[in-house]
């Protein structure tokens, strides 16, 4: 076997390990093979093992990959949207986990109409509060004092070809991967209380945990786990970095 086949099987294990500790179904969590920096063939690899969706953190590297990869995969944009992008974005993916504002919804949904699509789409949170990341920033014992924010969750589900399915967030970078663990934890109670909120909306899926902490992610909750480094290895270096 490949050493991408017995990092994938790797993976697999440890997703279906850490779904049976928390009594979990393992095939209600899917796996997002983040392919960041890694060539088509690559892609292709892991199709050809079983995986069916992929992620992606950058427009410009979409764009070259997507249309060259044929087969019926699912793309997820994982990373930072920014609102001149949403054409393109509109065009590449059938996920867009990283919706964060409601200017960036509404030229995703204008230009997914445009297409005849629609966009599924989690909303990302930065429950952790850190300056480094993207999101709403909000929890459950902070959301309800801000009227704006509640205001501008529900405009976004009130768009018409975006359809948004539930949550995602970033854990801070720990020595420990139990320290991920409240961030989890948080963005569980936060959908939930968004869900009793906002009954319209359905709510399904917390996207969160990476390679480092994915096990603490699934005994938390996550429907979605988005894997690179310990599938595909480290990262390519690029020209640009």
């Amino acid at each position: 076997m490949s050493i991408l086949s017995d990092n994938l099987h790797r993976v697999q294990d440890r997703i279906a390990g850490a779904a049976q500790r928390a009594r979990r179904d393992p095939s209600a969590i899917t796996l997002v093979a983040v392919g960041k920096t890694h060539p088509p063939e690559t892609i292709l690899e892991a199709y050809e093992l079983g995986v069916r969706h992929f992620g992606e953190n950058r427009v410009e590297e979409a764009s070259a990959k997507i249309p060259v990869v044929q087969p019926p995969i699912v793309w997820h944009m994982i990373g930072h949207v920014q609102s001149r992008k949403a054409d393109e974005v509109a065009a590449l993916f059938e996920w867009v986990q990283s919706v964060d504002s409601l200017r960036l919804a509404q030229r995703l949904s204008r230009f997914a109409a445009q297409r005849g699509k629609t966009l599924r789409a989690l909303l990302e949170f930065n429950v952790s509060g850190e300056d480094s990341k993207y999101g709403l920033c909000a929890n459950c014992d902070t959301i309800d004092a801000d009227d704006t924010l509640l205001k501008e969750i529900e405009a976004i589900l009130a768009l018409p070809n975006l359809r948004v399915e539930g949550l995602m967030t970033m854990a801070p970078i720990a020595a420990e991967v139990e320290q991920a663990q409240p961030v989890f934890r948080t963005l569980r109670e936060l959908r939930q209380h968004l869900a009793q909120r906002f009954p319209q909306c359905a709510w399904h899926h917390l996207s969160m945990g990476m390679t480092d902490d994915f096990e603490v992610a699934i005994e938390e909750g996550a429907t979605m786990v988005r894997i690179g480094r310990a599938i595909f290895g480290e990262r390519r270096t690029t020209k640009n970095e």
